[in-house]
């Protein structure tokens, strides 16, 4: 048997609201977080792992002198940690990710958005680059990060108000 958690809705009267109502285009500057939690290239993976799930979040740009070099995720640090068939103890592998640096695991070649980009040109680069987050950069500064969650939520907020419209 299947349950449905969601009750179908009508999306002929939701496609005319949608037609009736001229928007301005949805700007990633709308929905990315601004001012995001950055590391250095010299700081320990295990810093990097820590800050993250204080933060609970899975992105990091990485910034050196200010300037936008890298980025990094959990998963580039989940990549980098040994297997868990290993017969390392917790001890050996926490030492093993203080030698290891953010500078040594990130991703050298970031896309990166900026402010006043359409949502939907950068949501079509993260799913053409298969990447989770953008930093937003405007000059030569990163001012925020787009990340798949910011899209979900933007989503889910502009969803919601296409339902309410009488």
């Amino acid at each position: 048997m299947i349950h449905t958690l969601c009750e179908p809705y009508n999306t002929l009267s939701t496609q005319q609201a949608l037609v009736s109502e001229p928007r301005q285009p949805l700007r990633v500057g709308d929905i990315m977080a601004i001012s995001p939690v950055t590391i250095a290239p010299s700081t320990s993976m295990q810093a990097a792992q820590a800050l993250m799930q204080q933060r609970q979040i899975r992105h990091l740009p990485v910034l050196q002198d200010g300037r936008l070099v890298g980025m990094i995720s959990d998963r580039d640090i989940r990549l980098a940690l040994p297997s868990p068939a290993t017969s390392l103890t917790v001890w050996e592998i926490r030492y093993l990710l203080d030698q290891l640096t953010v500078g040594e695991v990130m991703t050298y070649f970031v896309m990166t958005t900026a402010p006043d980009c359409p949502v939907t040109e950068a949501v079509g680069r993260m799913l053409r680059h298969k990447v989770g987050a953008l930093p937003v950069v405007e000059g030569r500064e990163v001012v925020g990060i787009l990340t798949r969650t910011d899209v979900l939520r933007a989503f889910r907020r502009l969803h919601s108000e296409l339902l309410t419209v009488p």
